[in-house]
């Protein structure tokens, strides 16, 4: 009898999910797997492209194919119209092959059949590489102008935004990391055989430790153990630990509650969010897919914003390459050539990939502290509006800068400026004013340059923890300065 009503149960949430409508996607995307950030110039390896490329074939299952599993409404699903897509990628290498890579994915070539062409006089022409498509990647320099940020250890320093990376530095006065940075000194100093070539006595500890972490962890997936030095001393816990300290030390670079400035770019990132689904509701579905390639770091602002931590402790972790979040626009009204969905019908759903997606699951999560996966887009856009930036004046009030690009703005900007671009949507214009991007561009990448001055050795125990356990003693603030790692 139980078995019978879950059965019943399951048909009637087909039927409830059939009658969902997706108006559009956002989708923001981490590179696939590259070269260490230790050897100028970072480059996307052949693992990285087909990674990005199994997930662009993953969303093109989900919402482009004919059969889809969820089609976004209206989209074309075999020969691409550019019209339907809106691509950006910093202006970085590995960023833009990653979006390249992930677009042939989402569009395969269309075969000899749709990718020829008739000529006026009766001439047939096969477009190459049997119907390769081009889609164009809108490239997009952060504020201050920076490219391959990939090359760098963190980007911070790259956002331009002098408030953020005054915030991000003063993490490495805090108690926490003074403790951390104590408790660890053993632990980096007994892996110091492996890493010697590049690290020495002086920057081999906690302050380095993501780019610590990245060079032996790109060297345990491409390097046999054999050209790997000491490779004896990567032992399982070894590297759980080297993970789990750069989880911690990123996402405290990337986020801190009590001062949301820290966050910029999961700021800007969220008004941009804002802005490309309104565009969508506000274009009746014109312009479908908007999906953008970033470092990790954004992730990790936007996760704290969003409060997402609170759902699971892997939020404050770095997420592996070609990981996704994705926002759906959805609505379970009536969408036709005639008939389009006003905003108190539009609801939004998060999802996210640890990893490429069509290896690892698209899950949905509660935003915002909500206790739903699906919020309407009204409470969306108030939520975001707490905390996003999505124009030049407010970018330059929060951020403190009146040089370069804030030089106008500082003098005329006025005291009513807002600390968010975003305004609350109204039912009769089917969407909310368009966000004014300003110069800022598509994304502000976050993170601070380690600075490698040498830090004075003190011995510390070593013991394996988890990321919200790690403790230990107390040593001096030293002077610290973004340089380029």
């Amino acid at each position: 009898m139980l078995s019978s009503r879950l059965l019943l149960l399951s048909s009637f949430f087909s039927l409830l999910q059939a009658d969902e409508t997706i108006l559009g996607v956002y989708i923001f995307h981490r590179h696939g797997d590259r070269t260490s950030k230790s050897f100028a110039p970072t480059t996307l390896t052949d693992l990285g492209y087909c990674q990005v490329y199994g997930s662009g074939e993953f969303y093109r299952n989900r919402y482009i194919d004919a059969n889809a599993s969820s089609p976004i409404y209206g989209i074309s699903s075999s020969v691409v119209k550019n019209s339907q897509l809106s691509v950006e990628a910093p202006v970085d290498t590995v960023l833009q092959n990653s979006a390249a890579g992930f677009l042939q994915g989402l569009y395969p070539p269309v075969g000899a059949t749709l990718g020829t062409q008739l000529l006026a006089n009766g001439t047939r022409v096969e477009a190459p590489l049997g119907g390769f498509q081009l889609i164009p990647v809108n490239a997009v320099a952060s504020a201050s102008s920076a490219a391959n940020s990939e090359n760098s250890a963190w980007l911070q320093g790259q956002s331009g935004c002098a408030n953020a990376i005054i915030s991000s530095n003063a993490y490495f006065y805090s108690q926490e990391y003074m403790n951390k940075l104590n408790s660890t000194m053993s632990f980096y100093q007994s892996i110091l055989p492996v890493i010697s070539g590049t690290f020495t006595n002086a920057t081999d500890t906690f302050k380095n430790a993501y780019s610590i972490y990245d060079l032996i962890h790109v060297s345990t997936i491409h390097n046999s153990s054999a050209s790997i030095p000491s490779d004896n001393l990567l032992t399982n816990e070894t590297l759980f630990q080297l993970q789990t300290l750069a989880d911690n030390h990123e996402f405290n670079l990337a986020f801190n509650s009590s001062e949301p400035i820290r966050a910029i770019a999961g700021s800007t990132l969220a008004a941009q969010i804002v802005q490309q689904l309104n565009s969508t509701i506000v274009g009746k579905s014109k312009s479908q897919v908007s999906l953008q390639f970033g470092a990790y770091a954004s992730f990790l602002s936007f996760f704290g914003l969003a409060q997402l931590p609170q759902v699971s402790e892997n939020f404050t972790g770095i997420c592996d390459y070609a990981s996704s979040m994705t926002f759906e626009l959805v609505t379970n009204a009536t969408v036709s050539n005639t008939s389009y969905p006003s905003n108190d019908q539009i609801s939004i759903r998060f999802l996210f990939s640890n990893g490429t997606a069509s290896e690892n699951p698209l899950t949905a999560y509660p935003l915002f502290g909500q206790n739903e996966t699906v919020i309407p887009w009204t409470t969306f856009v108030d939520e975001m509006d707490n905390f996003a930036i999505g124009d030049q004046a407010t970018w330059c009030s929060q951020c403190g800068n009146s040089t370069g690009v804030c030089a106008s703005t500082a003098a005329s900007t006025s005291s009513g400026s807002s600390a968010s671009s975003t305004s609350s949507p109204t039912s009769s214009s089917g969407g909310i004013s368009k966000a004014v991007a300003g110069v800022i561009g598509a994304m502000v990448t976050l993170a601070v340059i380690l600075g490698l001055e040498a830090i004075v050795m003190l011995i510390g125990g070593l013991r394996l923890v988890s990321k919200k356990r790690l403790s230990g003693g107390n040593v001096t603030p030293e002077t610290v300065a973004p340089v380029k790692a």
